[in-house]
């Protein structure tokens, strides 16, 4: 088996994202820089103007600044820490890194590609299901879950799987507040509520308005190497698979373990997340899989020196100085 092969990168779900987390990274990294030029052309305004000025964690800016920050981390780690991916992965919003990071599409494209679904977005949430929020909550095993549920009685779906005990439930915002209450009664803890909510089979409409909005002038390529699918660890490996993989993420939910256990399965050993990351490089299914390497702008912008040291550190000296 080739070093390559026992390699693969993961670009990680979008949380709330600020210029202050991705800025300083964006305007010093070479690649970085050249990206967002080619994103301002593509999109007919500034980006990091934009991003520094604009409003709300998941802005149309935000969105592109994150695709752009994820591709030049992944272009950092295979220059200053040898990374040779033969397998790549995405959760959630990271699934449009990872086509890209494997040229199914080229930047223009990708750039094309994100501002467009967040209009859709913006458009579509702003009529339909705008009672509908994703809550995430941790320890809670699923046989608590789906106690939860059945008391809940009315509708609801989980819409991410990201640990054994890990989850993402989408569900009206006025069942909100008891099922939280549930959560803590059952040892639970509740973490965030997203607005707008994602990955929902209710949402098939959203599917449809991308698929002709956006996806209906993009090409897509077979990808220079395997795509695992986070909605069922299926490996994707030509252009129709592609399409189907993003657009079935509209109203599939993500299955995380699955996605890693695939990884496993195609051989890979150790595990690069590229980009800003607090969820699923970190939860306990990814890290006891993979020996994970979080590539987070916070290192790529630590002089070589510092990483080195860093390295040589024992392992409890790193976690002491985190």
């Amino acid at each position: 088996m080739s070093a390559a092969t026992e390699m693969a990168v993961l670009f990680p779900g979008m949380g709330p994202t600020r210029f202050a987390d991705l800025g300083r990274f964006l305007v010093a990294d070479p690649v970085a820089r050249r990206l967002a030029e080619s994103a301002d052309t593509v999109l007919g305004y500034d980006l990091l103007d934009e991003f520094q000025r604009g409003e709300g964690d998941y802005s149309e800016a935000a969105q592109v600044a994150f695709l752009i920050s994820s591709l030049a981390l992944a272009s950092w780690a295979e220059r200053e820490l040898g990374m040779s991916a033969g397998v790549c992965t995405g959760a959630s919003f990271g699934g449009k890194v990872a086509v890209t990071y494997a040229g199914a599409i080229d930047i223009e494209d990708a750039v094309t590609m994100t501002a467009g679904i967040a209009r859709c977005l913006t458009e579509y949430f702003a009529s339909a299901h705008q009672d509908i929020v994703t809550h995430s909550f941790a320890r809670t095993p699923p046989e608590r879950l789906a106690d939860i549920l059945h008391q809940l009685g009315g509708w609801a779906e989980i819409s991410c799987y990201v640990d054994h005990d890990l989850h993402m439930v989408s569900l009206p915002e006025r069942d909100l507040e008891w099922f939280q209450q549930r959560i803590r009664s059952a040892g639970g803890l509740p973490l965030y509520t997203m607005r707008p909510p994602m990955h929902c089979s209710v949402f098939t409409g959203l599917r449809d308005l991308v698929a002709d909005r956006v996806f209906g002038d993009l090409s897509f390529a077979d990808p220079r190497l395997p795509i695992i699918a986070d909605q069922d660890g299926a490996v994707v490996a030509d252009a129709d698979g592609v399409r189907r993989m993003l657009l079935d993420s509209f109203v599939a939910p993500v299955r995380w373990p699955d996605t890693v256990a695939a990884l496993r399965r195609e051989g890979a050993v150790t595990g690069f997340v590229c980009g800003p990351d607090a969820l699923f490089g970190r939860v306990q299914v990814t890290s006891s899989s993979l020996q994970i390497t979080q590539v987070t702008p916070r290192l790529a912008m630590q002089p070589r020196r510092a990483r080195e040291r860093r390295a040589s550190q024992p392992a409890a000296a790193q976690v002491a100085a985190r």
